[in-house]
């Protein structure tokens, strides 16, 4: 792959559960040498592998703590301890506080906690965070989910992308993805709620997300049961003049 080039890998998008073809949230993120996984929903370690090995990653994000999101997390910590992965130190973790403890509740088994920290060195994220990995910048915002999220930007050679994680319409997505190359935008909700608060971008949504923030392309993922793929990338289409398409998985887009 071109050092010039930021690749966007998406491993699966499904929500919010697998399904035969298409596993939950995941996307592997590279530019030359460096690759972050980010998201790692259910059934997204497999499809990874066809890229890069768990020692082979220079980080994992997690953008919140909803299974569809993170739930292969679980796994990956089985394979990076007591399996054929040998890590040469535990693989740099970034997500939403409480990460490492929710994860131990989960792994924990005996009295004695399990040691989630020799897997992933977990760094917690916040409103603002910002962090250098290889060739990458990465800047994380707080957005509206109803529980801890976040949204990632990633800059790398002069590109950007923005990763919207799962959220409603919000300022700081919005500020965030300001004049990206690409926004990766979720469309789950069929239509915006008519009582309680909104946690997910409809498509009209996410294409004005995209049309507000002047970005230069639209990628709609995370779409829900009660869409089609076209109907997504179609109603996001109708607020947003610039190229508009699916994350269909094992799909991979050059933004460059």
């Amino acid at each position: 792959m071109s050092d010039e080039l930021l690749h966007l890998t998406v491993l699966g998008c499904a929500t919010p559960y697998p399904s035969v073809d298409n596993p939950c949230s995941g996307y592997l993120v590279s530019n030359g040498d460096t690759r972050i996984w980010m998201d790692a929903g259910s059934g997204t370690l497999g499809p990874l592998q066809r890229h890069v090995r768990l020692d082979e990653l220079d980080a994992i994000w997690i953008s919140h703590l909803h299974a569809d999101h993170s739930a292969d997390l679980l796994t990956a910590y089985y394979g990076a301890l007591y399996a054929d992965v040998h890590l040469p130190a535990p693989i740099p973790l970034y997500g939403p506080p409480g990460i490492a403890d929710r994860l131990a509740d989960f792994l924990t088994h005996t009295p004695r906690r399990s040691p989630i920290e020799s897997a992933f060195a977990v760094t917690e994220l916040h409103d603002g965070h910002r962090a250098t990995i290889g060739s990458l910048r990465l800047i994380s915002r707080s957005v509206s989910h109803g529980i801890p999220a976040f949204a990632l930007r990633i800059e790398a050679a002069g590109k950007s992308l923005v990763y919207s994680g799962d959220t409603a319409p919000c300022q700081s997505l919005t500020e965030l993805a300001e004049g990206c190359d690409v926004l990766l935008c979720e469309a789950e909700s069929a239509q915006a709620p008519t009582e309680g608060n909104q946690v997910h971008h409809t498509p009209e949504d996410a294409g004005e997300t995209a049309r507000t923030a002047r970005a230069g392309r639209l990628i709609v993922t995370h779409v829900g049961r009660f869409l089609t793929p076209q109907q997504a990338v179609s109603r996001a289409s109708a607020r947003f003049d610039g190229p508009v398409d699916y994350a269909a998985p094992d799909t991979t887009f050059p933004i460059g």
